[in-house]
């Protein structure tokens, strides 16, 4: 099946916009991921040292700025909204705490005006959301080093739903990736690798999407994830981010995190608790995930879109 034929078959459902509207998106997403980078404050040195550089050349069919060119030129393209709404329902980590929005002020003031306004609170590993590598790597970036043009990135859809239907424990490995390489090309240094589970149909049932009768005991938990050696594979491709539509990067049966201490380890942040990627073609799209900017952050709730053809 070509390319063509993939995008046809994941683009069934979703949003549209058109193109002029996207217009002004796209050029935004080019300068953010291609423009030049002022001095960044803060960054670990020896980590930048030891990252493989992740930024493909303009010229590259799978940087941001060739893709976004040429979604440009289809006749129609659309956002796909990869994120959950955050609410006391969010699903979150047993070792945080719920999402609380109280509102301020909702209603008619003195004046006869209407006025909105409410406070809220929310751990940084809460719904859709970015770990930041200082989350399993002590020396590692914080949400606030993370080089904006690593956020903007082609993406590269692997699909595990089928087997993950199968197998609650199951995990993407090395023969996932290769498989994928044989079919798409090399795996774009640089790149955001989504790995699809179909895990987010459960969102958000918590015995469903943690796999476990007790939910709030992360011993119990079944869900599919990323196996070590997937992970170093991806080190050595040189990805900027991995994401997933579970609750971790790594199976819920795991107690050592294995996955989010290699990626962690070598720069690469994680996006969890990703939303609607059966509208995502398995190439030829673009990720912008931007997490909240928390100082000394070590991560935090992230707005997830995708820029794709129709």
């Amino acid at each position: 099946m070509t390319n063509a034929g993939k995008r046809g078959d994941h683009m069934r459902q979703g949003r549209f916009w058109n193109r002029a509207n996207l217009l002004g998106f796209a050029a935004l997403a080019v300068a953010v991921a291609c423009g030049p980078q002022t001095e960044r404050s803060g960054s670990p040195s020896d980590a930048d040292e030891r990252t493989p550089s992740s930024k493909p050349s303009e010229a590259s069919p799978a940087s941001p700025r060739a893709l976004v060119q040429q979604l440009a030129t289809e006749e129609d393209i659309r956002l796909v909204d990869l994120t959950h709404p955050l609410s006391p329902q969010s699903l979150y980590w047993p070792t945080g705490s719920p999402f609380e929005h109280r509102r301020l002020a909702w209603g008619m003031n003195e004046e006869g005006l209407w006025y909105a306004a409410a406070a809220f609170s929310s751990p940084e590993h809460l719904g859709t959301h970015l770990d930041a590598p200082i989350h399993f790597a002590e020396e590692g970036w914080t949400a606030t080093d993370i080089p904006i043009d690593r956020l903007v990135a082609a993406a590269a859809v692997i699909d595990i739903s089928a087997r993950s239907a199968r197998i609650a424990d199951t995990t993407l490995d090395p023969d996932d990736v290769t498989t994928w390489e044989r079919m798409n090309g090399a795996l774009p240094r640089g790149s955001m690798l989504i790995v699809r589970t179909g895990w987010s149909s459960r969102w958000p049932d918590w015995e469903r999407y943690y796999g476990s009768k007790t939910p709030k005991d992360a011993g119990t938990f079944h869900f599919p994830g990323v196996s070590q050696q997937a992970a170093t594979m991806l080190v050595e491709r040189g990805v900027a981010g991995v994401g997933i539509d579970t609750a971790s990067i790594d199976p819920g049966v795991s107690t050592t995190f294995e996955a989010h201490r290699v990626l962690a380890a070598a720069n690469i942040f994680n996006l969890e608790n990703l939303a609607n990627l059966d509208e995502l073609p398995v190439t030829g799209g673009v990720i912008v995930a931007l997490p909240m900017k928390i100082e000394g952050g070590s991560g935090g709730p992230t707005r997830v879109v995708a820029i794709v053809p129709r």
